[in-house]
């Protein structure tokens, strides 16, 4: 056993008598509100724009070929550059053509378990993973995410009884249907020029099958490479035991020469416990070298590559789909947003779009508000997963209506991709939760599967359960999606969000996959039909106002005028007590500086609810959470 294991249960122990402490409804102690400082001009460096060439591509490519040969073992290998776009796809001969995810423990399988997938999609799921959940100060692989979103942490028979991990259902993110994730040739964006604008989709969401590490050139992270080879598109259920992974070994082996520091891998960053990187050293690596490759093995992927390898595009170059802000479009000179290749913000700051629906909808000048306040306490929080310590906090930040609106999108300069899609997915989860529509709009839906989980929710927390009674954050939701309640708790029913443990697992979580199913298998059959079935729509639910699914950690709050919910704030890309206080503390201030704009009033917030006589939580603030101050922070002194 490692020594990072054999700790990992008394430590995990310890965060969460802390997490006791702090957040989800009230404690002993009232500390006095910790009033922000103006941020300063400039708080971070943008990272260097460097991007893979194709001969890097090939070198990649090669290294990954070289290792499979020495291991006997044909390999897909896929290379993606930092914001997504597919830079080959190369099929060895003999490689499996698919691969099939992990089946129901009940046999009973259902969503995406046990699953036959196209071995590309597998590989581009991996590489993209390795480059979505990096940045200049973390590095995490797929073995990483498998840490990371099972329904125990860290995974394995020794921590059964323990909570879910931090990022629980994060796989669940860039969907191949996400409106706001693009696609190649996406004719919202016409042109070749525009090929390139990210953050691209994923064909399976985020994968959590080792063989999937981030691309590092020069020091800058530059994209990720993911391999497929042994049939099984899965997971590590047992953190205890150190594998000798093939796809690992191959996937490691194609990072020579692009591989990430060492001082930043995940296996020097702790959240509660130490992550893990890679159950494979350099030393076992079977082969330095790099193989000839056969341009005929490099194959077309309808929706992803036309075949040929290709250069990468630089992050924060306009082409990239990320740049930085205009002081017309955000005060605080650090931030960045989204753009759509000829220098248009996609997502400006705007009003709510919800007049219908709500008395007085959110301003552009309350929307501004929020936004910058939240960019405010980004700037301060210390950040859980970056490296130095006392690294500042890098996330994206999102503001919707009602209906789940995009009213603006801005995010630190270096903070890692994946969070863009979810943050938008955490507000708009927020929103929709907390909204008098929730009910009647899963009971619209096409699935007699969707349509279940509103008696499942009104059994559990009561008749007027997604009628718009309570405030709901996605801390608060994730609660209510796990397969055990209270999180983690064995010999407990599950959550009415959640599928049962016994046939529950990261293929298959719930409200959370079955919203998704549809759109996924279509998704798929225009994968393997070569394109000739018609792909995906680009709205993953029967719902515009989740039209890039829910997600189910926490990072988010709804924001109200008085009673009457008018919008939320989604954010991510750090630990997920820092996105709760940077969201919750966002609308908090961004509110004071409006006229009735506010977090919801404490009397309807979701802690008030004690289902099975367990309270549910709100929001959570971390330790030590400010670099400026020594403060602590409770926030439900709010």
């Amino acid at each position: 056993m490692r020594l990072r294991d054999r700790l990992a249960a008394p430590v995990a122990a310890l965060a969460l008598l802390l997490a006791s402490c702090g957040g989800g409804g009230g404690s002993s102690s009232s500390p006095a509100p910790v009033t922000p400082t103006p941020a300063p001009t400039r708080s971070y460096s943008d990272p260097a724009q460097e991007a893979l060439s194709i001969s890097d591509v090939q070198a990649v490519v090669g290294h990954a070929v070289a290792e499979a040969q020495a291991r006997s073992l044909p390999a897909v290998i896929a290379v993606t550059d930092r914001v997504g776009n597919v830079l080959a796809v190369y099929s060895m001969p003999g490689a499996r053509a698919t691969a099939t995810t992990a089946a129901a423990p009940n046999g009973q399988n259902i969503d995406a378990q046990n699953l036959t997938v196209p071995a590309a999609a597998g590989a581009i799921a991996k590489a993209i993973t390795g480059a979505y959940l990096s940045s200049s100060g973390n590095a995490f692989s797929t073995r990483t995410a498998s840490y990371i979103v099972q329904e125990h942490y860290p995974p394995g028979p020794a921590y059964r009884g323990l909570p879910s991990g931090p990022l629980f259902g994060v796989q669940f993110s860039q969907l191949p249907c996400s409106d706001l994730n693009t696609r190649l040739n996406d004719p919202r964006y016409p042109g070749a020029a525009n090929d390139f604008i990210g953050p691209k989709r994923s064909p399976l969401g985020l994968a959590a099958d080792p063989g999937g590490f981030p691309l590092y050139k020069n020091g800058v992270m530059v994209g990720g490479v993911g391999v497929m080879a042994d049939g099984v598109y899965g997971l590590d259920a047992d953190s205890d035991t150190r594998d000798n992974d093939p796809e690992e070994a191959i996937g490691l082996a194609a990072t020579r020469g692009f591989e990430a520091d060492v001082s930043i891998r995940a296996d020097r960053i702790t959240a509660g416990v130490q992550l893990v990187y890679s159950d494979i050293d350099t030393a076992q690596l079977m082969t330095s070298s790099a193989a000839a490759l056969d341009p005929s093995a490099f194959v077309a992927i309808p929706g992803y590559t036309a075949g040929p390898a290709r250069a990468g595009v630089a992050y924060g170059a306009q082409g990239s789909g990320f740049r930085r802000a205009t002081t017309g479009e955000f005060s605080n000179g650090d931030a960045f947003v989204l753009t759509d290749g000829n220098g248009a913000n996609r997502f400006p700051i705007r009003a709510g779009t919800d007049a219908g629906d709500v008395p007085t909808p959110l301003t552009a000048t309350e929307v501004t508000a929020l936004l910058e306040e939240a960019f405010k306490i980004m700037t301060r929080a210390r950040a859980q997963i970056r490296k130095p310590l006392d690294s500042r906090a890098q996330v994206t930040i999102s503001v919707v209506d009602s209906r789940g609106a995009p009213l603006g999108i801005v995010r630190s300069p270096d903070a890692p991709i994946f969070g863009t899609d979810v943050s938008l997915q955490k507000a708009r989860t927020a929103a929709f939760f907390s909204n008098t529509r929730a009910g009647s709009t899963l009971l619209a839906d096409p699935s007699a599967d969707v349509r279940s989980f509103v008696a499942a929710a009104q059994a559990f927390l009561g008749s007027t359960a997604l009628t718009g009674q309570n405030a709901l954050t996605d801390r608060a939701i994730g609660n209510l999606a796990r397969p055990y309640y209270p999180d983690g708790q064995l010999n407990t029913a599950n959550g009415p969000f959640s599928r049962p443990i016994a046939q529950f697992n990261p293929f298959s979580t719930g409200l959370q996959s079955a919203l998704v199913l549809a759109n996924l298998g279509a998704h798929l059959g225009f994968v393997v039909s070569g394109g000739a079935q018609a792909d995906t729509p680009q709205s993953c639910t029967s719902s515009s106002r989740l039209a890039n699914g829910i997600q189910i950690f926490p990072g988010s709050v709804p924001i109200y005028r008085g009673n009457t919910l008018i919008g939320a704030i989604g954010v991510s890309g750090d630990g997920v007590d820092q996105d709760d206080m940077i969201s919750f503390l966002g609308a908090h201030y961004g509110g004071l500086r409006t006229t009735d704009v506010r977090n919801a009033p404490g009397a309807i917030r979701a802690d008030t609810l004690t289902p099975q006589g367990v309270r549910l939580r709100y929001v959570q603030c971390p330790i030590a959470p400010f670099l400026d101050t020594t403060d602590q922070l409770n926030c439900t002194t709010f």
